[in-house]
């Protein structure tokens, strides 16, 4: 009986202190409901209505069928019709499309003459898995189209073989090699993971190793323990920074077309951003433990909706709401476009503009939430 009475009121013990610490409970709980929605209903390896211009200088009733035929194989929403290839370019490097369908002038004419007549697609293949699945089903589908429209009187001219040639241009990763893809993700998501882990830690030790007294009672302003707590990451983020791109460029032939300048800038924004959250972090948790639990929370939708891991546009309406509200999912869109299409500032600048605004709202709930005082 007395191993049984010491062991009930150990149980009982854990059962309380887990009871007290509710974050911790919350915790063991939620992150598993998360990954389950995350991987069970946000996850799309096969991304479908990815945005598409259209470029045609023919405009026949064979040229609509095969656009038409093109959009209902559900890879293609045709939202632009560009009326030059300059605007077609321009649309591909800002990312507001993912292809650009070309069809010539000689479309029609070559398709009835028996002629092998092509069909350019332009495709944004900075990311290949995304692109993969939609090229393979473009053939099927003119072939289709053709079939159906040549009937009737028309029959005879119905080729024998395949009528269309399509051809392919990957924009920005010719090879369509995965590590463009995936090295420079692996910036942003390294960024997140180490500088709001840090930081997350930074109120919260001060309080277990007792030192948060003498924290208090110096002559500073929330604001400068702030920005006491961060600025030395800043330079350990930097020193990654380099390390990583050394290794994008030495170990994997990752090109960089863009501006170091514009890169600088926009890396120094990221950091920031996440060093405030994890500032943020710290004065929640009541813990170290906490504190990192917080902080994984945060770090596995970064990787899972940010379009790191997964195609952005494969995942449903409300998770890339939530991932619009992510840091790294803007940063990851400056990096790439940086890196692999030479982005001007111009159209970086959306995203700069996203950050900074989160870096506004995150250093202001930091500030409301720090105390003054033990309590």
């Amino acid at each position: 009986m007395g191993f049984l009475s010491r062991l009930w009121a150990m149980i009982a013990k854990e059962a309380l202190q887990l009871r007290r610490d509710r974050l911790t409970f919350a915790m063991m709980f939620g992150i598993p409901i998360m990954q389950l929605v995350m991987f069970g209903f946000a996850i799309n390896a096969d991304p479908k209505g990815l945005p598409a211009a259209i470029l045609s200088a023919d405009h026949s009733r064979l040229t609509r069928a095969v656009i038409s035929a093109i959009g209902n194989t559900g890879y293609f929403s045709f939202t632009t019709l560009a009326a030059t290839e300059g605007e077609a370019d321009a649309l591909l490097q800002r990312g507001d499309v993912q292809f650009v369908v070309t069809i010539p002038s000689d479309f029609t004419r070559k398709v009835i003459r028996r002629e092998q007549a092509q069909i350019a697609i332009d495709a944004d293949a900075t990311d290949p898995a995304t692109t993969g699945p939609a090229i393979a089903a473009i053939g099927e589908a003119v072939s289709q189209a053709l079939a159906r429209e040549l009937t009737g009187p028309l029959a005879a001219y119905r080729p024998s073989s395949a009528p269309v040639d399509l051809v392919l241009h990957r924009r920005y990763n010719p090879e369509g090699l995965t590590r463009y893809n995936i090295v420079p993700g692996l910036l942003g998501t390294i960024l997140t993971m180490t500088m709001v882990m840090m930081t997350a830690l930074a109120v919260t030790r001060e309080r277990e190793r007792g030192t948060m007294e003498n924290l208090l009672a110096m002559p500073v302003r929330p604001i400068e323990v702030m920005a006491g707590k961060i600025m030395p990451y800043v330079l350990i983020g930097g020193v990654q920074v380099g390390v990583i791109l050394a290794a994008a460029k030495i170990l994997f032939g990752v090109p960089f077309e863009g501006s170091f300048t514009l890169f600088g800038v926009s890396t120094l924004l990221f950091i920031t951003v996440n060093l405030a959250i994890g500032f943020t972090f710290s004065t929640v948790a009541r813990n170290q433990l906490q504190a990192m639990q917080m902080s994984f929370f945060f770090l596995m939708p970064s990787i899972l909706l940010s379009g790191f891991a997964f195609p952005f546009r494969g995942m449903p309406g409300w998770a890339q709401v939530i991932g619009e509200a992510l840091p790294v999912t803007h940063f990851l869109r400056i990096v790439r476009g940086l890196m692999l299409k030479g982005a001007s500032g111009a159209q970086i600048a959306p995203e700069l503009a996203v950050l900074s605004l989160m870096l506004i709202i995150v250093v202001a709930l930091a500030i409301s939430r720090y105390r003054e005082t033990l309590d």
